[in-house]
């Protein structure tokens, strides 16, 4: 596990705009379960690294709220906005907490 704030991004200009998008979001959501945990893992965010914890947590996060699935509006999920998760924001948020050495 690499989590130190040194740590190189990954290149890539999607990837990196996706999580600077959806962490923030996930973050407020994270509050209002676990006001302590999402408080740690926002300094840390802060901070340029996540815990390996932080790091599980916001890949389950990511991948449960993915919600341009291919259903149409009365089928599925739909949210319009910063939280709006599609397949390839989850894959981009995967690879970045990989690229920073996080099992996911």
């Amino acid at each position: 596990m690499n989590d130190s704030s040194s740590t190189p991004p990954t290149g890539d200009p999607a990837e990196e705009k996706a999580v600077r998008r959806l962490v923030p979001v996930w973050l407020e959501e994270a509050a209002r379960h676990d006001a302590e945990a999402a408080g740690r893992a926002r300094q840390e965010w802060e901070q340029g690294r996540l815990s390996p914890d932080a790091a599980r947590e916001l890949a389950d996060w990511v991948t449960a709220r993915v919600t341009d699935t291919g259903f149409n509006e009365d089928e599925g999920p739909s949210r319009q906005g910063p939280a709006h998760v599609s397949v390839a924001d989850k894959t981009a948020v995967h690879r970045w907490l990989a690229a920073r050495g996080h099992d996911v």
